[in-house]
């Protein structure tokens, strides 16, 4: 799908920050509101604008536990299919929130979320390592969080709290 300099300059301003309404977006690109609700209708219909979401920071929460994982996995590909079978099976399992195919070393990073590190573990060896396709894996914890989708989470720090910016 080809898009026009203004679809693109409406996908930029949305992917930086959804909020931004019709009526903002026109007046910062130069199209009517219409034109610009429309657009955002159309590009929704046809799947290039996938989902809007929220990013959080969970570590501000107290009684939060959360852990997340990068999972490298070498695989072996299907003939005719390559990758994308194996690529499926894993991203519908509902641990897994990413999948990527990767050059390198390993073929798929595989992002993972869950309640304890435990859990993860679990979660490789029962479901992952066991699917025939899977060669091997390494499992990378989240430690911190730094910077996700262009947001930096933490930037200074203020009498030894860190000070999270927009």
């Amino acid at each position: 799908m080809k898009l026009n300099e203004k679809e693109v300059e409406i996908l930029e301003i949305l992917q930086k920050d959804a909020r931004f309404e019709a009526t903002d977006i026109a007046k910062m690109i130069g199209l009517s509101e219409a034109e610009v609700a429309e657009t955002i209708r159309r590009l929704e219909e046809e799947k290039v604008i996938v989902h809007y979401a929220t990013l959080v920071d969970w570590a501000k929460m107290d009684n939060y536990t959360g852990v997340t994982a990068m999972i490298d996995v070498k695989v072996t590909p299907k003939r005719g299919v390559g990758f994308d079978e194996v690529a499926e099976r894993i991203y519908r399992f509902k641990e897994v929130s990413s999948v990527y195919l990767m050059s390198g070393v390993y073929d798929l990073s595989v992002t993972v979320e869950g309640k304890s590190m435990n859990e993860i573990a679990r979660f490789v060896s029962e479901k992952l390592s066991t699917l025939d396709s899977v060669v091997s894996t390494t499992t990378h914890f989240q430690l911190k969080k730094y910077k996700h989708d262009g947001m930096i989470y933490a930037s200074k720090r203020e009498d030894n709290r860190i000070v999270v910016s927009p």
